[in-house]
């Protein structure tokens, strides 16, 4: 062995005896990459994406990951997860097969696609596990870059550990904040906005990250020298590098991903100051190869030059490893060929096992379907065309559960008309395999256990004959404060939240009475405040993340949308995120303060709670039931209430509001009138004057959004008025319909109507600036009335003549 390797090894503190079992985890996690391709050509798994070429690279990270520490990475880690025992060869392939059992595959049960992998945070019952004694992988999600605002959190949630005494005692979530996230991306996520939004906040935060860039040169088949000005990224992120030991920003690292002892040396350095010194660090690797391409999707021959593959087939770090291992006759070339072989043998049976474990339930319920249309061909009718049926199912040699639903639908309309024991075994087949496959795919979109938002107890706020009336800023003021003081891992942060109090004083005094770590300023950042919020929620923490105006969410939606809402549902329940998101909005004057885009938030955000309280005790209800709950939701205060007086509850940090439950704010028996938020009051204005000429609507206060009456409050409204209204500030064909189709279609009002259903909503453009703006782009009490009253005049014309035709 030659000395300067032999420096190289002994400085990295990796004992020469653990070379050998690098190399084939190296090797057998290409072998991996190799077979996954050829079963995707194959026609066996629908796609593939692999981390060939990043194996040493990940290596060097696992010898640094500690329990503890979190992963927040993309989708070519294997080697990594390998490495850490997250991971088993058969699993992964059972991944890459969609094996929808928790057990064949931990990350997802064949919810997402191969490479994304997630470890259990929660136990069966929602409940945390003991965190500092994992591993921690936060679930993966496809959308280039989506792992970097999660980071922020992640990374952010250590030094809150360390920094606030109160927390230290929560040791299952950390061990005084010495943790590290370690983030990993490709260099086509550093042209991503998210990416500099991201750096920049960790750095901001001054919190523990590793970042570590695998650059290859390619996003999928575009080069750096079309993404970045300047195609070395470590020069481009020189802004961030602190410039002495004591001072803020990151440290850089630069290293080759073919450099074995290189490597292990460089993450041992960075991780050493990271954890002792509390600082981010980067790491770029760079000369990096993608030896099969982006993906299965397409082949790199066809836009890498011969050039280009003749380097990487030269500098593949499994070969550069091979190389370093005789050139320091560490082994010999014919034990190495050995551990290449079994390397070989190792992946080819996991493969097989996980193929069958995948397949032999499949089989076994396409055999049930085939004796139960043998049982039919007895006593139906139609013998030839079953015994037919039957023939198809029996040559399925690889079937989908989709070919054997879509062989289910046939025999039950062949049989259509039928009686018999035969026909009613069908129809129990039916019934269960709908059943047991919508769990296998469906399940844990929102909480199944004691933690659900949807199981807090209502209870009513209380009031005495001493509760003041205040301005309503007072009441969230008042809630927050007793949130705050109840519990030590409720974290407020946003732009203007701390010294400021907030824009509407919601948080007035409160950072000078509980520190600037527990009520924050934050720059203007929305991607990252969500993504800040995500992390910490996802390490026990309680955040509160303000987004200043409602038109500001657009920012985040993308992040709420893939990474938040569907957190719980893309682990199969394994973990959770249960962070609170505060913005305000509907009626102001203006075009970028005045937004309503609840029908694209609503649809974008399945797996969150959407609340939109009328007034601020009913916003401070719902914060408290969040509270209570581990589950994501969106609050959305009325932009224009803050100044409008209420009456203080007695206990107002106590009183809990119930999800999904509209309230009738106002008894009526002629229509029904549904709507929310800042359209509560409008519509109790022209509620009044329609009293006045003999209507009387009943008012329901829909309060919630996700989830919307669950007890079918509206719907017995509607039994007894037989007419009914929708009302919102979306835009037309937004939220209205929604609620339209949950009360007409879903729960079978159309049944009960005697007048058409109608809805009342903003105009299709922005809501123009000023008074007479607002007035002519949203609704207004005027046109409430008209729609009402034109609805009352088709019904009783002479009663309710015509008022508005010439």
């Amino acid at each position: 062995m030659t000395q300067d390797y032999t420096k190289q090894i002994h400085a990295s503190g990796i004992d020469i005896d653990n070379v050998l079992a690098d190399y084939q985890l190296a090797v057998t996690s290409r072998q991996v990459s190799l077979i996954g391709r050829r079963e995707v050509m194959s026609g066996k798994a629908k796609f593939g994406i692999f981390g060939d070429g990043k194996e040493l690279a990940q290596i060097a990270m696992a010898k640094v990951f500690k329990k503890g520490d979190f992963r927040s990475g993309y989708y070519r880690d294997q080697t990594f997860m390998f490495a850490k025992g997250l991971l088993t060869f058969e699993q992964y392939f059972a991944q890459l097969y969609a094996h929808a059992d928790e057990s064949a595959d931990p990350s997802s049960a064949g919810r997402q696609m191969n490479n994304h992998f997630a470890t259990r945070t929660i136990d069966q019952n929602g409940k945390w596990l003991n965190l500092v004694q994992m591993y921690n992988s936060s679930a993966d999600l496809s959308p280039v870059g989506s792992q970097m605002p999660r980071l922020v959190g992640l990374a952010y949630a250590s030094r809150i550990y360390r920094e606030l005494e109160q927390l230290q005692i929560y040791e299952q979530f950390s061990e005084r904040g010495n943790e590290i996230a370690f983030g990993t991306v490709g260099n086509g996520t550093c042209a991503e906005g998210m990416f500099w939004e991201s750096i920049n906040a960790i750095g901001v935060l001054k919190s523990p990250a590793i970042i570590t860039i695998l650059d290859d040169g390619y996003g999928i088949s575009v080069p750096n020298e079309y993404a970045l000005l300047n195609q070395n990224i470590s020069d481009l992120l020189l802004g961030f590098q602190r410039q002495a030991p004591n001072e803020e920003g990151y440290e850089i690292f630069i290293v080759p991903g073919w450099d074995y002892p290189g490597l292990l040396n460089t993450f041992m350095k960075a991780e050493k100051m990271t954890r002792s010194e509390h600082i981010p660090s980067i790491i770029h690797v760079t000369e990096v190869t993608q030896p099969q391409g982006h993906s299965t999707s397409g082949s790199h021959e066809r836009y890498k030059t011969r050039k280009r593959m003749e380097w990487e087939k030269e500098f593949d770090c499994n070969s550069r490893f091979r190389e370093w291992i005789l050139s320091n006759e560490i082994s010999s070339s014919n034990e190495l060929d050995l551990i290449e072989k079994r390397a070989k043998e190792d992946a080819e049976t996991a493969r097989k096992k996980a193929w069958e474990e995948y397949s032999s339930p499949i089989i076994d319920e396409k055999n049930t379907l085939e004796n139960i249309i043998e049982l039919l061909i007895g006593t139906s009718l139609h013998q030839d065309k079953l015994f037919n049926l039957k023939s198809e199912v029996k040559s399925l040699i690889s079937p989908y559960r989709r070919d054997i639903m879509s062989y289910v639908h046939k025999a039950l309309v062949l049989t259509r008309g039928e009686k018999s024991q035969a026909r009613q075994q069908l129809l129990n087949f039916n019934k269960n395999y709908l059943t047991e496959n919508q769990r296998r795919y469906g399940s844990h979109l929102y909480s199944e256990h004691d933690d659900s938002a949807l199981k807090v107890q209502e209870i009513d706020a209380v009031y005495s004959s001493d509760s003041k009336l205040v301005n309503g800023f007072e009441i969230l003021n008042a809630c927050f404060d007793a949130a705050l003081e109840r519990d030590p891992k409720v974290i407020i942060f946003g732009q203007d939240v701390g010294l400021l109090g907030g824009v509407n004083q919601a948080l007035r005094g409160l950072q000078d009475k509980y520190g600037e770590l527990r009520v924050t300023d934050t720059g203007i950042r929305e991607l990252t405040i969500v993504g800040q919020a995500i992390g910490m929620a996802m390490r026990g923490l309680r955040p509160i993340a303000e987004l200043q105006y409602l038109d500001y969410l657009i920012y985040a939606l993308q992040i709420m949308s893939d990474d938040l809402a569907t957190l719980r549902w893309r682990t199969n329940g394994s973990q959770k995120a249960p962070a609170i998101l505060r913005t305000r909005g509907h009626r102001l004057e203006g075009i970028w303060h005045s937004g309503s885009q609840l029908a694209g938030i609503i649809n974008l955000v399945r797996g969150m709670h959407v609340l939109v309280p009328r007034n601020m005790t009913q916003a401070a209800g719902f914060y408290n039931a969040l509270l209570k709950s581990e589950e994501p939701g969106l609050i959305i205060e009325v932009l224009n209430g803050y100044r409008i007086k209420e009456t203080m509850p007695e206990n107002i940090g106590e009183f809990c509001l119930p999800l999904g439950v509209p309230e009738i704010i106002q008894p009526g028996n002629d229509v029904t009138l549904v709507t929310y938020g800042a359209m509560c009051r409008i519509v109790l204005e022209a509620s009044q004057s329609l009293n006045s000429v003999g209507i009387k609507p009943e008012v329901i206060d829909v309060r919630t959004l996700l989830p919307f009456d669950i007890k079918s409050i509206i719907l017995e409204s509607l039994k007894k008025t037989s007419r009914i209204v929708f009302i919102d500030e979306d835009v037309p064909g937004g939220a209205s319909a929604y609620m339209l189709q949950k009360i007409i279609d879903e729960q079978g009002g159309y049944y009960w109507l005697d007048s058409k259903p109608q809805t009342i909503s903003a105009k299709s453009h922005r809501p123009a600036y000023g008074s007479d703006g607002d007035y002519w782009s949203k609704p207004n009490k005027e046109i409430v009335f008209k729609k009402v009253y034109g609805i009352m005049n088709e019904v009783n014309p002479i009663k309710y003549p015509d008022i508005f035709s010439s």
